[in-house]
């Protein structure tokens, strides 16, 4: 069998990586970005002005979702389409990225179908513009990655789309952008990374290009989380960890993930729980489930001489203000009646998200429903 290891053309990482913006050529570029973060520290007129700097006009489509909807990248795709840019360039959270690709789609195939996508039933992109990526946070490391995740509010679900072509053909990993995350961002987007890490090195697809970077990545993590979420301004923890969010995007984007994200984007995609924190909840519960499927988990342990890396998580996650269960709600409330209403079709649902064709252990949606009642009340996983 011929695996493929596929990463961005050129990653530019370290402090004012955005000057190599002035060095791009083409006639237009659009800017895709989320909310006002990026325009209220600067970084939307820095990107802007280089872009500007390189000779190109410049178009912003602002306002993106946390959640980035169907219905608007099939408009910012409308905009581009209008406008023409040989470049794209998504700035901001993951957000802003996975909405960028999906625009992306929609600018250069007009009319294609979303379900289609869905289906990995992909077209070829580049055909009239490139991409350039600008995490600002230190977690999903969609500006690596074949990945982009797009709800469908009237189904209530995360698509997870995985396209080839989604890998950007510039990163840039500057780790201005994410100091200004506040805590709680930091820590939720933190440990995204460690899931991302985790869930790659027990895939079924990991291989010896993949394990590496993960295994490094769950090394800075915990070595930097916690530093990054008490002290904002520790500019070496926020380099560690913005570092360790592409080298796990790097590990995960070839490799893939597990029942960890299916679970997650389900339940985000219904109760818009954050993305890091789902993760960070359901994590634990699935490693001791996974722990029948793969002895993966074993070689982590010996390299952080540790006894028990769920433990360790939960651990990281208490260190960093996040709950060790859904009914905690520390940062989002799920009532018991309405996750009891949704978790027959919602652990259906994730069984069928395309993250669960790499999970370790052989699953099933009774399974999944198992464990969702487990990470609710916070009970051992022991089946």
């Amino acid at each position: 069998m011929v695996n493929i290891f596929s990463v961005p053309n050129r990653i530019y990482h370290g402090d004012n990586a955005m000057d190599v913006l002035t060095t791009l050529e083409g006639k237009r570029a659009a800017i895709v970005t989320g909310g006002s973060s990026m325009k209220r520290f600067g970084f939307l007129d820095e990107a802007k002005e280089k872009l500007e700097k390189a000779g190109m006009e410049v178009l912003i489509i602002d306002g993106v979702n946390p959640d980035p909807t169907l219905q608007e990248c099939l408009e910012g795709g409308k905009k581009m389409e209008e406008f023409g840019p040989d470049w794209i360039l998504a700035i901001g959270g993951g957000s802003a990225m996975d909405a960028a690709k999906a625009m992306w789609v929609f600018y250069e195939h007009p009319d294609y179908d979303f379900e289609k996508l869905v289906a990995f039933d992909n077209p070829p992109l580049r055909t009239k513009a490139r991409m350039v990526c600008i995490p600002s946070t230190s977690g999903t490391a969609s500006e690596i990655t074949a990945f982009s995740v797009i709800t469908d509010p009237e189904k209530q679900i995360k698509y997870p789309l995985v396209h080839p072509d989604f890998v950007p053909d510039i990163a840039i990993i500057d780790p201005r952008l994410p100091a200004k995350m506040p805590p709680l961002i930091t820590a939720q987007t933190g440990m995204d990374v460690m899931t991302h890490a985790l869930e790659a090195l027990v895939s079924t697809a990991a291989d010896d290009y993949t394990t590496p970077l993960a295994i490094r990545a769950i090394e800075l993590v915990f070595e930097n989380l916690k530093k990054a979420v008490d002290n904002g301004e520790d500019m070496e923890a926020r380099t560690k960890m913005h570092d360790a969010s592409t080298l796990a995007g790097m590990s995960f984007s070839n490799a893939s993930l597990g029942i960890v994200h299916s679970m997650a984007h389900k339940i985000g995609g219904i109760f818009h729980l954050t993305h890091g924190e789902a993760n960070a909840i359901m994590l634990p519960y699935i490693i001791d489930y996974n722990r029948k499927g793969t002895d993966r988990y074993e070689l982590i342990e010996n390299i952080l001489g540790v006894d028990d890396i769920a433990e360790e998580v939960r651990k990281l996650n208490a260190a960093v203000g996040l709950t060790n269960n859904i009914k905690e709600g520390k940062n989002t409330e799920i009532s018991e009646e309405e996750f009891k209403k949704v978790l027959d079709e919602m652990s259906k649902n994730a069984h069928a998200d395309a993250c669960t064709l790499t999970n370790p252990r052989e699953t099933s949606p009774e399974d999944i429903k198992k464990i969702y009642e487990c990470a609710y009340y916070g009970e051992k996983v022991d089946f």
